[in-house]
């Protein structure tokens, strides 16, 4: 008789994210809490994970040499057995990250890898599985080589970027208000990531945070949820598809026909990494213009 070997923590993980994923599914149909599900949206985030994790079996290899490159030629020896390191790459891991995911959205080269995350028009917890195929080829992970340089082993760095991911699961739901305020200051909140996700001309590219909220308020990106300013999500173009190929590589396409357009190389150069939304005569529908917009009564809010 074959014996079954005992799941991996990784895999239990997985079977927790759908079991929430099904607790709040059932509490929305029975009217108990905030959200909506679709299940062509669902089965849509799961194809974009299903695709994400392939592509990040693929690609290990590449991430895990360019940290071992780093690494080998760092600064300091730093010990994971240290409890102080390990406080300090808390905060410097979420530093990075919100570095990295604030150019995933003011870059648009990088935009197109992270695009997909927003494309749900829903905000639940699926939408927390629907994640990017190209984000290790654009380079996500360079704002994390630094610390590697430092001397953070690689493996505390892939650790604490994991939880750093864990705790932002939950983030992805209607079903939660507003935590307690000395919470909501510090920490990044289901309220606060509502926002992020939001497309609002008041709302679109704010609150970067991982797990903190230091950040946007330190660099001015942070925005407060309103009550009287509901989160409309999604993206400020959306896409009529459930189809996660062109979820994936919407974008992509979309670059590369703009790119066919461009007139000079500086042009080129801007449509690839300049603000999504970027066009030549300066009126393209970019977070700024938007904001500009709003803020000076040319737009509706809900615009």
């Amino acid at each position: 008789m074959m014996s079954m070997r005992p799941l991996s923590s990784a895999e239990w993980l997985v079977i927790a994210r759908f079991v929430l994923m099904g607790v709040e599914l059932l509490l929305v149909k029975a009217s108990l809490v905030r959200g909506h599900y679709e299940w062509r949206d669902t089965l849509a985030s799961i194809g974009m994970r299903i695709g994400n994790y392939a592509t990040n079996v693929l690609l290990a290899g590449v991430a895990v040499a360019m940290f071992a490159f780093f690494y080998d030629r760092k600064l300091f020896e730093i010990s994971p057995s240290s409890p102080l390191a390990w406080v300090a790459l808390f905060f410097l891991d979420d530093f990075a990250y919100y570095w990295f995911h604030r150019a995933s959205h003011e870059c648009r080269f990088w935009w197109a890898a992270h695009v997909n995350h927003h494309s749900s028009r829903h905000y639940n917890l699926s939408t927390a599985i629907r994640q990017p195929w190209t984000g290790v080829l654009v380079g996500t992970w360079a704002p994390w080589f630094p610390l590697a340089l430092l001397g953070f082993p690689p493996s505390m760095i892939f650790t604490m970027s994991g939880f750093s991911l864990l705790y932002q699961f939950w983030l992805h739901t209607e079903a939660i208000g507003r935590m307690p305020r000395w919470y909501e200051h510090l920490f990044n909140t289901p309220s606060h990531h509502r926002v992020h996700h939001a497309s609002n001309p008041g709302y679109v590219d704010r609150n970067y945070g991982g797990t903190l909220m230091v950040w946007d308020r330190m660099f001015g990106t942070f925005a407060a949820e309103r009550d009287d300013e509901p989160c409309r999500y999604g993206l400020i173009r959306n896409i009529d598809t459930f189809n996660p190929i062109k979820i994936a590589f919407h974008e992509w396409a979309a670059m590369a026909r703009d790119l066919r357009t461009a007139r000079s190389p500086r042009e080129a150069f801007k449509y690839m990494f300049g603000p999504p939304g970027w066009r030549p005569d300066g009126k393209g529908p970019t977070a700024d213009n938007l904001r500009a917009a709003w803020l000076t009564g040319r737009i509706r809010s809900g615009a």
